[in-house]
């Protein structure tokens, strides 16, 4: 404004006082508004003078105390007699409850206490404000209304013009039609007549309303009315698939633009959804010299913000068992927190999140933590003894801030430490409002009180509102002027918001009294939409291509406006734009063997291929480079669900305890039966063993307890009923073996190596038993083609089955023919699932051909010439 007005002076001189209309009606008023949470504050004092018989407490009350507020306000604003729609309000509650008996139970009572109370609730509440000579704006309206003929009495000569409004409330529209009796007063309004006389445009709905009803305009013209939405211009409007796409599409329209700085100079980029700022901010090409944010990034959408939370959450969280190992790692994983452990009071919490995962702590416990190095003072402040007050969690925070502060300052990095300010001055806040109530006495009110803040609270950009690219929100775009527009998120939800209920007072009632409602919020943004394009020359208007829940409906009704409305129609264009998508084949990932990966193989080779190593080979080539070669093993994670390689473990060195007693021994029914007593203590010992934090006195471990002890009963049994009709003679259990072998072409032994659940002679016959927790069909065990055993992973049960075998043989010189086979204990009903070929034992001839394709595989294993080539999974 001061740039146009010095624009047209030929010497210097004063500006006029430029003030925004609640500056001026808070002038009149003589009081000012507050901040929400000092009006939350208020409200919770006045309630609590209410004569109801249960209170809510803080943390409950937040959550409609704030809904409250912006109901009294607009009350207020539209000068609506409070006592009046507050009975009438309650009438309503009345009428409406859920019970069919005419006298009320004491829950229907309940429930209609708080709306029998809330004319009481609105005077307790506005007299508290006024006394301390403040209020909400609503307050601060109606003040300034009753305040009108003593405001007049004190106006000099001097002019007051009013410029660009458009919905004005019923105070302010009383206030500026009082100001227009003055011949000296003046209101300009920013209207094209092409709104203005289509007599169901949005755009033009307030406008028309004021020059039909105010008396000002019976022998007056409407001011500021021009013709520019029908002038030459370009309007494009794209659709893009999902958010950032749409702040990589402006990115691209800003880089065009880019080369040419002037044009920069008067273009703006407005963000409809302003969580869209972050990515925008990500996409600005960085040819761009200048760029000025009019708008504020919310404190609860910062990555600080998230650390405070999870940090409350992990304080919260804690039992008489301690902190829960998910709320320790979810507040340790945050960026910030990795940034703490850089000073040396905090470096021992990265040895704890190993500790955690590698000793599968589900609880960690005050006694774990004091076992580190490190100060007392710092373990205090992240994992205290007990729960902390809020006001020792909110020094805590201070405390967290200034070794970040510390970290962030070396780096010189401005940012962050804005960031550490703004929240720095948030929690002294906090602080002080603490100190003024006594009713915040938990960290969960404590939680909810600092969301509130946050979201009240913003962190505000500094830059040059003259020159360079504008970014700005919807509504900073007001009586602004630009040739360029960018405008995204241009969807039903977002442009315009459309329907809302934040809101005690139904519809009808709103409609009865004069009260805005969605259809009137709406036409307000339609207003903002059409005069930010009306005097531009160039209207790019993207929109979401893909709408759901999060990112609003689908394309904006104003969109559609446009494209039906022929008086523009030959400025319009439309397009989709996504992605280029290239549709490339998969190409197998490939490993050529280098001489120094053969040197690795050879390695590996002499040191020993397990049965599970080469069946990884043969699933897929590229799981046995990266898992045996290169040694990259799965992620270390708590286990607080039980994985299947633990399960397996648990369930096999179970059987080794319970029948190490009978190695070398007949079995009989009165062993197996004293061994089936010991099945809880063995499981028990051996959870304990591998889960160091799991208990199985509750939850799922307890289910995972009793399934392994079901699974061991039942295998003990069915082979105890089995003794009826065989012999059964334990000879090895869990022993390991290794065996070397020389291949053709070969210059180097290999080495074959694994352990053998347990090997027995049954009925006379020696017999290898492999256990499987998982599913085995007795298909999997059963060989009709040599070739596929070596390239078919179905068939790995019987590849590991004749690994053991060979093994066991070469190594015992047996010449013995052998059984094999696997008992899979979820298929526990089949029983021994025996290894069959042309027979059902393993003969010499049966080993000698196995013996060949082993070798097929493992000089393919071996071979320079052969890479390792990714296989379909």
């Amino acid at each position: 404004m001061k740039k146009h007005i010095s624009a047209r002076l030929t010497k210097n001189t004063f500006a006029p006082q430029i003030l925004s209309i609640e500056d001026f009606i808070a002038d009149i008023a003589g009081i000012s508004t507050t901040s929400s949470v000092d009006l939350l504050l208020t409200l919770f004092q006045a309630y609590k003078k209410a004569n109801i018989k249960n209170h809510d407490d803080f943390n409950s009350f937040l959550k409609w105390g704030q809904i409250l507020i912006q109901d009294f306000n607009e009350i207020d604003r539209y000068l609506i007699p409070a006592n009046d729609i507050l009975n009438y309000l309650s009438a309503i509650k009345d009428l409406s409850h859920w019970s069919l008996k005419q006298e009320k139970t004491e829950l229907v009572q309940n429930y209609l206490q708080l709306w029998n109370q809330l004319e009481f609730l609105y005077n307790t509440f506005a007299t508290s404000l006024l006394a301390q000579r403040k209020g909400y704006q609503g307050l601060v309206y109606k003040k300034a209304v009753q305040n009108l003929e003593h405001y007049d009495k004190g106006l000099d000569t001097n002019p007051i013009i009013f410029i660009g409004f458009n919905a004005l409330n019923t105070a302010e529209s009383k206030i500026i039609q009082h100001l227009l009796t003055h011949p000296q007063n003046q209101i300009y309004w920013d209207i094209d007549q092409h709104f203005l006389n289509d007599q169901i445009h949005d755009a033009g709905l307030f406008i028309r309303a004021y020059k039909q009803e105010w008396p000002y305009y019976a022998n007056k013209p409407l001011l500021g009315v021009h013709n520019s939405f029908l002038a030459s211009k370009k309007i494009s409007i794209t659709g893009v698939p999902k958010s950032v796409s749409q702040a990589k599409y402006a990115g691209k329209l800003l880089d065009d633009l880019g080369a040419n700085q002037n044009k920069l100079k008067n273009t703006a980029l407005v963000l409809a959804d302003e969580a869209l700022l972050n990515p925008i901010l990500k996409a600005v090409p960085s040819l761009i010299e200048e760029a000025n944010i009019t708008m504020g990034l919310a404190l609860n959408k910062t990555v600080l913000y998230s650390f405070f939370i999870s940090f409350i959450d992990l304080n919260i969280a804690k039992t008489e068992k301690g902190w829960f190992y998910a709320d320790v790692l979810a507040f340790l994983s945050n960026p910030y927190a990795n940034n703490l452990t850089v000073s040396k009071a905090f470096v021992f919490l990265r040895k704890l999140i190993a500790d955690i995962k590698k000793n599968n702590w589900i609880y960690l416990t005050t006694t774990l933590v004091s076992k580190y190095d490190h100060s007392a003072q710092e373990v205090e402040v992240i994992f205290p003894e007990k729960q902390p007050s809020p006001s020792e969690w909110i020094s805590n925070c201070l405390e967290l801030i200034q070794h970040l502060k510390s970290h962030f300052q070396t780096l010189d990095s401005t940012l962050e430490l804005e960031y550490l300010y703004r929240f720095h001055t948030l929690f002294s806040q906090l602080q002080t409002h603490l100190d003024q109530v006594d009713f915040v006495t938990d960290l969960k009110s404590l939680k909810s009180f600092f969301k509130q803040l946050a979201s009240a609270e913003t962190l505000d950009f500094i830059g040059e509102p003259l020159s360079g690219l504008q970014i700005m929100g919807m509504l900073e775009s007001r009586n602004l002027d630009f040739e360029t527009v960018i405008l995204t998120s241009v969807n039903e939800g977002i442009l315009p918001s459309g329907k809302s209920n934040s809101s005690f007072i139904p519809f009808d009632v709103k409609r009865e009294y004069g009260l805005p409602t969605y259809k009137e919020k709406d036409a307000i943004y339609t207003y903002h939409f059409y005069r930010l394009i009306q005097r531009a020359k160039h209207v790019h208007i993207i929109y979401n291509t893909e709408p759901d829940v999060l990112e609003g409906g689908e394309k904006s009704r104003l969109i559609s406006q446009l494209l039906t409305d022929e008086a523009i129609a030959d400025f319009v264009s439309h397009n989709i734009a996504s992605p280029e998508v290239l549709m490339e084949p998969q190409i197998p990932v490939e490993i050529i063997k280098t001489p120094l990966l053969q040197e690795e193989i050879k390695l590996f080779a002499q040191q020993g291929f397990s049965p599970t190593s080469l069946t990884n080979y043969i699933r897929n080539p590229i799981d046995f480079y990266k898992r045996n070669i290169l040694k990259i093993n799965d992620l270390e994670e708590v286990e607080e669900n039980i994985a299947a390689n633990t399960f397996g473990t648990i369930v096999h060195d179970s059987l080794e305890q319970l029948y190490s007693p009978f190695v070398g021994q007949l079995l009989t029914t009165e062993n197996l039966s004293s061994a089936i007593k010991l099945i809880p203590m063995a499981v028990q010992f051996h959870f304990g063993r591998l889960l160091p934090g799991a208990d199985i006195k509750k939850g799922r471990f307890l289910l995972i307890f009793n399934v392994i002890v079901k699974y061991l009963k039942n295998f003990i049994e069915q082979e105890k009923s089995s003794l009826s009709r065989h012999e059964i003679r334990i000879l090895e259990l869990e022993k390991k073996y290794e065996i070397e072998l020389q291949f053709e072409g070969l210059d180097f032994p290999v080495k074959l190596k694994g352990t053998i659940d347990r090997v027995d002679e049954f009925d006379g016959v020696t017999r290898i038993v492999d256990y499987k927790t998982g599913r085995v069909d007795s298909k999997n065990v059963k060989i009709t083609d040599w070739e596929a055993l070596i390239t078919d992973y179905d068939k790995s049960k019987a590849f590991q089955l004749l690994c053991y075998s060979l093994m066991y043989t070469k190594e015992k010189r047996n010449s013995s023919d052998l059984g094999a086979g696997i008992y899979s204990f979820k298929n526990l009903g089949q029983g021994f699932l025996p290894f069959t070929t042309d027979g059902a034992l393993i003969t010499t001839e049966t080993l000698n051909t196995f013996h060949s394709y082993l070798e097929k595989l493992i000089l393919e294993i071996c071979d320079s010439s052969i890479a390792f080539v990714e296989k379909e999974v």
